[in-house]
C-alpha cells in the first residue's frame, strides 16, 4: 500500500459518499445510503491513521478496501440512474484498489 495513495482516494471517496448519501437519502435509496455513511467513516478513520503512521493503519486499510468494494458494488446498481452513485462507485472503486494494495 502507497501511504499518500491510500490517504487521497480515502479523502476523495468520503467526499463522494458524502454526496451519494444525501441523494440516497433524499431518494429513499436506503441500503445505498446505509453503506456510503459506513464507508464514508472508514475512509476518513483509514486517511487519518494512515497520516499518523498508526501501527493498526494497515489492519484498517484492508477493512477500508472491503467497505469501499461493497460500497462500489451498490452504488453501481444505481449509477445509470443517478449521478451520485456513479460517481461513488467509481471514487469507493479506486480507493478500494489504493488501500488494498
Amino acid at each position: 500500500m502507497e501511504k499518500l495513495k491510500c490517504i487521497d482516494a480515502c479523502l476523495a471517496c468520503v467526499v463522494t459518499c458524502e454526496t451519494c448519501l444525501t441523494s440516497c437519502i433524499n431518494d429513499g435509496r436506503k441500503d445505498c445510503a446505509a453503506l456510503c455513511r459506513d464507508c464514508a467513516d472508514i475512509c476518513a478513520l483509514c486517511a487519518r491513521l494512515c497520516a499518523r503512521d498508526s501501527h493498526y493503519s494497515k489492519e484498517l486499510c484492508a477493512l477500508c478496501a472491503k467497505v469501499c468494494k461493497a460500497c462500489a458494488e451498490e452504488c453501481a446498481k444505481h449509477a445509470s440512474h443517478h449521478e451520485s452513485c456513479k460517481a461513488c462507485a467509481e471514487a469507493c472503486k479506486k480507493c478500494a484498489e489504493a488501500c488494498a494494495n
